[in-house]
């Protein structure tokens, strides 16, 4: 692919109202909730919508039965779009609860990649129920689509794009274009493959409209330098990719350079929204695709295991403690002051774990910098350790009166936020060498160390210095 942006757009053309911008037809169409549906008892309860999200957020707050009524008294384009917009589990109830063939219909107006990621959500005999009553040629594409790992390129690529080959002569590609443009979701932007459907070139729709007639499109796009990926390249990466090269598109290839589809910009801001959810959920030991409507015993199960590790780590936590029972009976202030050490060594932590996850999350970088960048953290911990202890020392010497209480507090201090500013930048890449998420509750084990290594130090330099 080359260096010029891909575009996208999808649907059937929309009317646009007076004055409203034309540039996005998918936000110009006016939807209109079915009167049969709506609920008199509801007083100023909207009824026309400007896009399918809105429809989609209307939706999602009202009863299953009613959200049933819209869908199937909606025309087919606009509930498909709409349930293209839905949370995964609310969509889920709602196919369930439809009728096969009102279910069919919709799925058929909708994209193949959005219709194939809508089916994977369901049981296997419902899905090939809605399957077979779809038109032989979307069942047949559907298939195809979902033979694809769904954290993939081919998982997430849409196949409805303009293909020509090579051998055509600018207008002839036009007349073609003029043919298809319509059943199209991408259509400002043309993918040229060869006689064994080898990605050869792209070309958009005013590089083929500024061709001389009768020029070959082979000759349009000699010398341009390709960027594809594979099919069973993992989304992330491709998203990655396409913000590096700041494409709206990414042609999807085969092992022999075969067009199979085309990620486009739309698909890449949703995988960036889960991936981001993804890692904020699993930090905290949540289920990675938990939202308020996944089923309460669902979240109990992914929650619960995370919640008895973390209990386990408390407990080594607590072990430590009690090694130190009898310092702390003789100098009840150690009480006081030991969770301060735990908590901001515990921060400092927290900080360098958001940093380097944040990182893995955008850039795939080697093993040479990951580990520099876990020194910077130690840097900044230290410096930042320094500070903090100078000022606690101050502060802990007037309230106390002790000078060896502010020293031996200002030094765990220091020590312990070292050690989890070295944690925090760690974990997240440990994780990864093991073939795990990075953020997969990194969070839980970053507060075991830093507590239990803080008050170890804190209590153990106090036996030591001031017993």
């Amino acid at each position: 692919m080359t260096g010029q942006e891909h575009g996208h757009e999808s649907g059937a053309d929309r009317a646009c109202p007076e004055g409203a911008p034309r540039d996005d037809a998918d936000a110009c169409r006016v939807i209109v909730l079915p009167e049969e549906c709506r609920d008199p008892s509801v007083q100023g309860e909207d009824a026309e919508f400007a896009h399918p999200a809105d429809v989609a957020d209307h939706l999602e707050n009202l009863s299953l039965e009613r959200q049933v009524c819209v869908l199937r008294h909606l025309p087919a384009e606009d509930a498909a779009d709409a349930l293209a917009e839905l949370d995964e589990h609310v969509r889920v109830d709602l196919l369930e609860n439809l009728d096969a063939d009102v279910a069919a219909q919709i799925l058929s107006e909708m994209s193949p990649d959005d219709a194939a990621d809508v089916l994977d959500e369901l049981d296997e005999d419902h899905r090939d129920v809605l399957l077979n009553s779809l038109e032989t040629e979307d069942a047949e594409e559907i298939r195809h689509l979902m033979a694809f790992d769904p954290d993939t390129a081919g998982g997430v690529m849409n196949t409805e794009v303009i293909i020509l080959d090579h051998g055509l002569t600018a207008d002839q590609a036009i007349l073609q274009i003029r043919a298809e443009i319509e059943d199209k979701e991408i259509p400002y932007y043309a993918y040229v493959v060869d006689e064994q459907d080898r990605l050869v070139g792209v070309l958009s729709l005013r590089d083929i409209m500024l061709c001389k007639p009768g020029n070959k499109l082979r000759d349009e796009v000699r010398g341009q330098g390709l960027i594809s990926v594979l099919f069973d390249q993992d989304k992330e990466d491709v998203a990655h990719l396409l913000g590096h090269y700041n494409f709206m598109a990414m042609p999807v290839v085969d092992y022999e350079g075969r067009l199979l589809g085309v990620v486009t910009h739309d698909d890449i801001i949703d995988i960036i929204h889960d991936e981001a959810s993804e890692d904020m959920l699993g930090m905290v030991g949540a289920g990675t695709d938990e939202s308020v409507d996944t089923p309460w015993h669902e979240s109990v199960l992914k929650r619960l295991p995370w919640l008895v590790i973390n209990m386990l780590n408390s407990a080594v936590s607590a072990s430590v403690v009690y090694m130190f029972e009898g310092s702390i009976a003789q100098m009840a202030v150690l009480a006081v002051l030991m969770p301060m050490v735990a908590n901001q060594a515990g921060n400092t932590g927290q900080q360098a774990l958001a940093v380097m996850i944040r990182q893995l999350a955008v850039e795939r970088f080697d093993r040479r910098k990951a580990w520099w960048a876990v020194l910077r953290e130690a840097k900044i911990g230290l410096s930042s350790g320094a500070i903090v202890a100078l000022l606690v020392l101050c502060a802990v010497w007037a309230f106390a009166g002790s000078w060896k209480l502010a020293a031996v507090m200002s030094l765990a201090l220091l020590l312990d936020m070292l050690l989890g500013a070295l944690a925090g930048a760690s974990i997240p890449l440990i994780l990864r060498a093991l073939r795990r998420d990075p953020a997969q509750a990194s969070s839980i084990f970053l507060t075991a160390i830093t507590d239990g290594a803080g008050f170890f130090i804190f209590l153990g330099l106090a036996t030591l210095v001031l017993f």
